[in-house]
């Protein structure tokens, strides 16, 4: 099995034009991940890519195969995990092109498993225990500290902190939902920033959000209201400055054998009952 250090989790617009790519399959206790991992190289860092909604777009945000995705990341020795994500902005100043790296979290999901530790059997006959992970803080702070020194670095100032709020999907809000969501003083509203954050820190993953904003969510303006054209269109006009920031981020995460964050620790003294990859 090839190795990799570093995670990202994204489109096929972050590695299809990486010259030395190696396609691997994974297979997990949980069923098949999105996708194959893409294993590369940037900045000297061994990087595994994993297409969220897989290579072709095919999987809905409450289809996709969470536990798989962090799971494979993990059996391939990845350590760090950098989540970009589109999201609609709450706040008429988070605009379309905004950049934001949350700092908090809201479930708004319905139907989606986001715990290793059910207790219930896997497929080889191990058996999880019940655990509860702290998740006060969702997001790594070193990971947040590279993302942000990344972006600036490259004049593209973001929005340090606020509050991802995650729906279900795959339809956009109500202009109701959106303006009850910003009236609750959260920042940015997206389909799939969660359970990637949960589980991450189940496995003691570091893991970072990259939120792109590429619109404004329905009781934020005026208009007739998200559309899928609109958030695509936005995405693709970005999508070469957020390729440059991520790139310029994993180079600059820390080690992964010298992590000391508060992820790197999520597990200290639990016993899950299950062997981690």
């Amino acid at each position: 099995m090839a190795n990799a250090e570093i995670g990202v989790i994204g489109g096929s617009g972050f590695y299809s034009f990486l010259e030395d790519v190696t396609e691997v399959e994974v297979e997990t206790p949980y069923g098949p991940p999105s996708d194959s991992l893409f294993l590369g190289e940037i900045a000297g860092r061994q990087v595994a890519f994993l297409p969220r909604h897989g290579r072709s777009h095919g999987l809905a945000p409450h289809r996709i195969n969470y536990r798989a995705n962090l799971w494979a990341l993990r059996s391939v020795g990845v350590k760090q995990v950098l989540g970009p994500c589109a999201v609609g902005g709450l706040r008429p100043e988070f605009g379309p092109g905004t950049l934001l790296v949350p700092d908090q979290l809201v479930d708004r999901t319905k139907a989606r498993t986001q715990t290793f530790y059910d207790g219930l059997p896997l497929p080889n006959g191990s058996t999880s225990k019940v655990v509860h992970i702290s998740l006060a803080d969702p997001y790594c702070p070193e990971g947040r500290r590279t993302t942000l020194a990344a972006a600036r670095g490259r004049d593209w100032e973001p929005v340090d902190g606020g509050t991802l709020v995650v729906i279900e999907g795959p339809r956009f809000s109500t202009r109701a939902e959106s303006r009850w969501h910003a009236a609750m003083g959260w920042s940015v509203v997206g389909m799939t920033g969660h359970p990637e954050a949960v589980l991450a820190r189940e496995l003691g993953l570091c893991y970072t959000s990259m939120t792109l904003v590429t619109d404004l969510d329905a009781g934020a303006e005026t208009g007739e209201g998200v559309s899928h054209e609109e958030v695509l269109k936005v995405f693709a006009s970005n999508v070469d400055r957020l390729r440059t920031v991520l790139f310029d981020a994993v180079g600059g995460l820390q080690a992964s054998e010298t992590r000391n964050c508060l992820c790197a620790h999520a597990l200290d003294g639990i016993d899950t009952g299950i062997e981690l990859p």
